[in-house]
This record gives C-alpha cells, sequence and structure tokens, in this order.
C-alpha cells in the first residue's frame, strides 16, 4: 500500500502551522511538528493500514510538507520544492483569507481534542460524486451535515419560519415542495448553515444561522471544487441570477474576418 496523500484536513493543519512561524519550514526535530505528526495520526480519516505504514505522518514526512508550503510560496527567493496541486491551492487559500483557514485548523485541532470529530459517523455527501472535498477539510463538512440533519434543529427552524408567516420556499430559488408535490411535501424543507461553523464559532446553533432550502440547492452549497470554500445561500442565489441572465441574453458568437 502507497502512502495516502495528503487530505485538505491534514493541508489545512500543515499551513496553519507554517503562516503561524511566518512562512518558514520546521525542522524535524521542532516540538510542533512532533505535535502536529501525532495529532495528523489522530484524524479519523486513514485506514488502519495506512497508520501501520512505515513514516506515515512521521516528524519527517510534515517537517517536509512545511517545507513544501513555505518555498512554494510567492514571495519566497530560492527554488521551491515539487508540491502537488492541492498544496498550491492550500498556499493560495492560506494567502487570500488567513484568518478563516486559521479558524478552520482551530475548529478541527478543537474538534479532535475534545473527541467531538471522533464521535461524529462519516455522511453521505461529505465527499462529492467527484470526489471533491471543501477546501477547509472533510471533517468540518461532516460535522456541519451532521449537524443540519439534527431533526430537532429542523423542526425549530420550520416553527419559526411559521410563527413569522413565512412560507417554507428555498431561500435560494423559492422552491416549495408543498406547491410541487401537494400534501406530500407539506412541511418539508431542508436547513443549511449559512456561516461555516469555525467561523461562527464554538456555540450553540441560532436558528437564524440557519437557511431553508430545497435539497437541489441545499447540494449545491456543499458542492466542493478545488480550492473553493463553503458556498453561501447568497452566494448560490448570485450564481443562479447570473446563470439565469446568461441563458435569457447569450453572447452572439464573433464571425471571423
Amino acid at each position: 500500500m502507497r502512502t495516502p496523500a495528503w487530505t485538505e484536513d491534514e493541508l489545512v493543519l500543515a499551513g496553519a502551522l507554517v503562516v503561524k512561524n511566518g512562512w518558514r519550514e520546521l525542522r524535524t526535530g521542532d516540538p510542533e511538528v512532533h505535535e502536529l505528526s501525532e495529532l495528523l495520526r489522530s484524524l479519523p480519516i486513514h485506514s488502519a493500514e495506512a497508520l501501520a505504514l512505515p513514516g506515515f505522518r512521521s516528524p519527517d514526512s510534515v517537517s517536509r510538507k512545511t517545507t513544501d508550503f513555505a518555498t512554494n510560496h510567492p514571495q519566497y527567493g530560492g527554488a521551491a520544492t515539487r508540491c502537488g496541486k492541492p498544496t498550491r491551492l492550500m498556499i493560495d487559500a492560506l494567502i487570500s483569507r488567513e484568518a478563516e483557514m486559521l479558524q478552520a485548523a482551530q475548529a478541527i485541532e478543537e474538534g479532535i481534542g475534545s473527541g467531538e470529530l471522533h464521535s461524529i459517523p462519516p455522511q453521505t455527501e461529505e465527499v462529492d460524486e467527484t470526489g471533491a472535498i471543501a477546501i477547509e477539510g472533510r471533517l468540518l463538512v461532516r460535522r456541519a451535515l451532521a449537524r443540519e440533519r439534527d431533526p430537532k434543529l429542523r423542526k425549530l427552524k420550520i416553527e419559526q419560519m411559521r410563527r413569522r408567516g413565512r412560507p417554507l420556499s428555498c431561500e435560494v430559488c423559492d422552491f416549495n415542495f408543498a406547491h410541487a408535490y401537494g400534501e406530500l411535501g407539506e412541511g418539508y424543507i431542508e436547513v443549511h448553515h449559512v456561516t461555516p461553523l469555525h467561523v461562527s464559532g464554538p456555540r450553540e446553533t441560532k436558528l437564524d444561522d440557519l437557511a431553508c432550502l430545497c435539497a437541489n440547492c441545499h447540494r449545491m452549497c456543499h458542492r466542493s471544487r478545488p480550492g473553493t470554500t463553503w458556498r453561501t445561500p447568497a452566494s448560490l442565489r448570485a450564481l443562479v441570477r447570473k446563470s439565469t441572465q446568461s441563458a435569457l441574453h447569450p453572447v452572439a458568437p464573433t464571425s471571423a474576418s
């Protein structure tokens, strides 16, 4: 068995360590490298066979990954080490959204330390049909999906919408299950966290943190693309509007001269 490629969760943690070290690599003997090595080996994402491999996420391998991050930074003056596209995408994310990505790393560390992320079983759609994972990491998507599927939370959100006199329609596309399916669709809607849990912080989910979505829009909010992040209902609504406008007003092809 070959050593598994670094996952987004692992890259978030390694990249955050490099950022906090001033975008400098860390040597094998550094205590923080040993701590990260132990943390990576504790993540509930690899098989027992992977963990048994010699050198799997060892301090040496962690140190080499910090070198990849440091030497592939755009402002590094020397020769860059060879690294894969996921590492380069994580570098871009850490540069453009440093605070958010550091929050993601902290959320993973805290979730592992508390045991929460070990207790949540794998969720359908934490990895989409293309095999893509949100750049913040699979474990944070797993936690978000598990909370969104909490039937008590969904029931409370529906009750809130009804108290406010608002229809149970998708907040992105206005789809209404009752209108489409009659009695079968009455009272049905899915909920989605408007803000990533690692950004909103370690607190109880408030009902106003949730948006009501149809199944299609909910899936599109969670669908990942290399280097992309959490998709909010507002950003998805903007994508729908842009796509609709493009369909109504297509750009005519220019004729060759």
